[in-house]
């Protein structure tokens, strides 16, 4: 059984949008790069034909993750969040005495990580 793991709806629907993509654009594109590299003549001896098919597998390996996570995923509802205490989708703002200044971070789940942005995860 996958793991459950809790993602704000924002880290959701990027994953849902990355599937999507997937799915509909990249499936599409990687099947016209094998039918194309397979014009080329002999398949034992064609680099192009076998990129394809080695990002064909990528592809759908990444899809097949992707379909776990989402069916296995736990979106909080931000209106819910217990305030009391930190975690995925508190916003929490930190004073830096030594340096000055504060700072303002997001708590996400583990996929959305993105310290430049200030999301971090609530593993860290």
């Amino acid at each position: 059984m996958a793991e459950t793991k809790t993602y704000t709806p924002q880290g959701f629907k990027a994953l849902q949008d990355e599937l999507d993509y997937l799915v509909n654009v990249k499936v599409e594109e990687n099947k016209k790069d094998i039918s194309t590299a397979r014009a080329f003549g002999d398949l034992s001896e064609n680099s192009e034909y076998d990129e394809a098919k080695a990002e064909q597998g990528k592809i759908h390996s990444r899809i097949a993750e992707l379909r776990e996570m989402i069916a296995n995923a736990k979106v909080i509802d931000e209106s819910q969040i217990d305030e009391s205490k930190v975690s995925v989708g508190s916003i929490v703002v930190v004073n830096n005495v030594t340096r000055g200044g504060e700072f303002t971070y997001h708590i996400v789940g583990s996929y959305e990580t993105n310290p430049l942005a200030g999301k971090i995860s609530d593993d860290s």
